[in-house]
């Protein structure tokens, strides 16, 4: 992440926390049952934004630690979970590596949901493997699927997008580029022992408000980076949609899978 600055994720958290989609039940039931989480176990959520799916496994671990390097993140995270009021979860600002040090350990099951190819890898991993339980292992959630057909209503968000923000997806002070290597080929070459799961197609559905805020909410989409356009380009954005369909609700299949490093 270090190549993108310290702020790519600035001024994301609130719309993070209300606008991003939550993560289906049936991602919760397969990792409690793949990992047998009986309330007895540590968890840790690496990269875990504004902790919605952290504070899920409250029921089914007797502690959790969410990290994630992005201070605005976790003081929403903990804003969140004070409200919720359960849960025994440890929140901290700052990398794996620096946590290493402060603290001595380890954990039966460690996500990572969509955050993983902000990382360092195959070191994130190395570093992981150390403070994994035994029979324990590491879940990398993720939807990434760059040949996906879209929805003419999609097609039309991101064509207003590209005129607003340009073509190159900007992320912190530089420009995203996916990692040309799978995350299945990094944990392959690591010490876990490879396993991937796909979860059933799942539903949701979009408003146009939803549809900004989760623009908002991403590192290429911020609003600063539309500087005083922001009113313009809303504008024209409820314009494209709306004529694609009055009701302004807009549906998205997901397919997510789960990529385990198993130990």
């Amino acid at each position: 992440m270090n190549k993108y600055g310290n702020e790519l994720f600035k001024g994301a958290a609130p719309y993070y926390s209300k606008y991003r989609p939550i993560y289906p039940s049936s991602l919760i039931r397969y990792l409690v049952d793949k990992f047998s989480l009986n309330g007895e176990q540590q968890l840790l959520d690496l990269g875990c934004g504004t902790g919605h799916l952290t504070i899920r496994f409250s029921d089914w671990c007797k502690k959790i630690v969410g990290i994630d390097r992005e201070s605005e993140m976790i003081e929403e995270a903990r804003r969140v979970h004070q409200e919720i009021r359960i849960g025994n979860i440890d929140w901290y600002i700052g990398t794996l590596e620096k946590y290493k040090q402060e603290q001595n350990e380890k954990f039966h099951l460690v996500t990572i949901a969509k955050a993983f190819h902000w990382m360092d890898r195959s070191k994130i991993l190395e570093e992981l493997y150390e403070m994994v339980t035994d029979s324990g292992g590491v879940a990398i959630i993720d939807n990434y699927e760059p040949e996906k057909k879209l929805e003419p209503w999609q097609n039309r968000l991101n064509k207003v997008i590209e005129k607003w923000y340009g073509q190159d997806r900007r992320a912190g002070n530089s420009i995203y580029t996916h990692p040309t290597m799978s995350h299945e080929e990094v944990l392959s070459n690591s010490n876990f022992n490879l396993e991937i799961h796909h979860l059933p197609t799942y539903e949701i559905t979009w408003t146009i408000d939803s549809i900004l805020g989760n623009l908002y909410s991403t590192s290429y989409g911020s609003k600063r980076f539309l500087g005083d356009n922001i009113v313009l380009f809303e504008r024209e954005l409820r314009e494209a949609l709306l004529n694609l369909n009055q009701s302004g609700e807009f549906k998205e299949k997901l397919n997510l899978s789960v990529k385990l490093g198993l130990k």
